[in-house]
């Protein structure tokens, strides 16, 4: 979807990291390497989407980090791209509209980072039902192209444990 929207490769892999996860700031050289692709190549996209307002900039010595400006106008839109671009939405949709009890949803590891790594972590808190999931895991993974792993706890175990769960990188979907 976004190839079609977007000609240049790197501004896609810009636009999904950091507006898959808002939270997420990076940097040029961060950047560079994970992509591995030229500075130059990051620094003009960058430089671009940060003159139409799309990314805030923040100095920190001598580094620059960028983030989504969750403050313009269109960050709705451009976020809801990305996740229909992930499947994530569809995701999201099943699991709450069919599995009973839900507190919350959250992205882990990869994903939450912004990465096309192939599988999508999710962590469910709530008390669902199992084998509900296991189908809806099936049929989701058919209709985005990814493997998801899905991670189900009841409220309290979350609470036990919610360190252990969201020290790693997590975006919070419900």
């Amino acid at each position: 979807m976004l190839t079609e929207l977007f000609t240049s490769k790197t501004r896609i892999k810009l636009l999904l990291k950091l507006f898959l996860n808002p939270e997420v700031s990076c940097y040029l050289r961060e950047l560079s390497s994970e992509f591995d692709v030229s500075p130059n190549a990051i620094k003009h996209e960058l430089d671009s989407l940060s003159e139409a307002g799309y990314l805030s900039r923040a100095q920190s010595g001598r580094s620059i980090f960028f983030q989504a400006n969750k403050k313009h106008p269109f960050f709705p839109e451009i976020s809801s791209i990305v996740r229909k671009t992930f499947g994530i939405d569809k995701l999201v949709d099943e699991v709450v509209t069919s599995l009973g009890d839900v507190d919350a949803v959250y992205i882990l590891d990869d994903y939450a980072q912004g990465k096309d790594s192939g599988l999508i972590d999710v962590l469910i808190v709530g008390n669902i039902d199992k084998s509900r999931m296991d189908e809806l895991r099936r049929i989701v993974e058919g209709k985005v192209g990814r493997k998801v792993r899905t991670m189900d706890v009841t409220p309290e175990e979350f609470e036990a444990t919610r360190e252990v769960f969201l020290n790693r990188p997590n975006w919070k979907v419900l």
